[in-house]
């Protein structure tokens, strides 16, 4: 696989740890200039530390943060050459009864799991088809093609949606070679939420769990960001619209 990326700008949402940072590492340690946000200051400046790259604090449902955030990135060479909308999550929320969700708490999972994407997406796009080139690489979950862990409606709802942006977007912006693709992970303790979730499984359902995965691990973040840095390559060229299971086999 071609995974060098010297020369090339990638910008990462959601970088403060877990997928986040670990996409941003590989990008960086092959020679990509990393340009990596997130609203949890503390952790981002670590990642920026790590990755010697460029952070900043950018809430993606701020549609005004996003594109002053990507003009910036783009302000050396006029684009941004990689995306990757990872930002997203249940932030803090728990699952309980479809009648006890607010239009609150659904409308925040949503824009931070799909407008964010959409409005990256779109901040990005005319520098990309200017290049005729661009890649843009969304995280979302085995729960947009399933059912989540969770039981939250709201994710579920939202990560189908994003794989769904996806594949239009593909469609959209190929003809400007950009291609747009989804990588989809398992459970992955890679933060604060899924450490909780995890240990509220107890022995027996975490067993469970991992005997349900082929593999019989659980993934790392590494595992997440290598799908990443397929997509990203030159040898991903031809694939577009496409979305990955990277899930240790189901």
């Amino acid at each position: 696989m071609n995974a060098d990326f010297t020369g090339r700008t990638a910008v990462v949402t959601g970088a403060a740890h877990g997928f986040g940072r670990a996409i941003s590492l590989a990008f960086a340690s092959r020679g990509a200039n990393v340009w990596a946000c997130d609203v949890i200051e503390d952790e981002l400046a670590e990642t920026g530390r790590l990755c010697k790259g460029t952070v900043r604090r950018v809430d993606v449902r701020d549609k005004r943060a996003v594109d002053s955030f990507v003009a910036e990135a783009s302000k050396a060479k006029g684009l941004v050459d990689i995306l990757v909308n990872n930002a997203g999550g249940v932030l803090g929320q728990v699952g309980r009864p479809l009648e006890e969700i607010s239009p609150a708490d659904w409308q925040a999972i949503y824009d931070v799991n799909v407008t964010g994407a959409f409005y990256l997406s779109q901040a990005v796009a005319p520098g990309m088809k200017a290049a005729r080139f661009g890649r843009i690489v969304n995280i979302s979950s085995g729960a947009g093609l399933g059912v989540s862990l969770t039981g939250i409606q709201a994710y579920a709802s939202a990560k189908a949606a994003q794989i769904g942006l996806t594949r239009q977007l593909a469609h959209e912006l190929g003809p400007w070679g950009i291609t747009v693709n989804n990588v989809a992970p398992g459970f992955v303790r890679s933060n604060p939420t899924t450490e909780k979730q995890w240990e509220s499984y107890g022995a027996a359902k975490q067993q469970a769990l991992v005997e349900s995965i082929a593999l019989k691990r659980l993934g790392t973040p590494e595992d997440i960001a290598a799908g990443v840095l397929f997509f990203a390559s030159d040898d991903a060229g031809w694939i577009t619209g496409q979305v990955l299971s990277i899930d240790g086999g189901k």
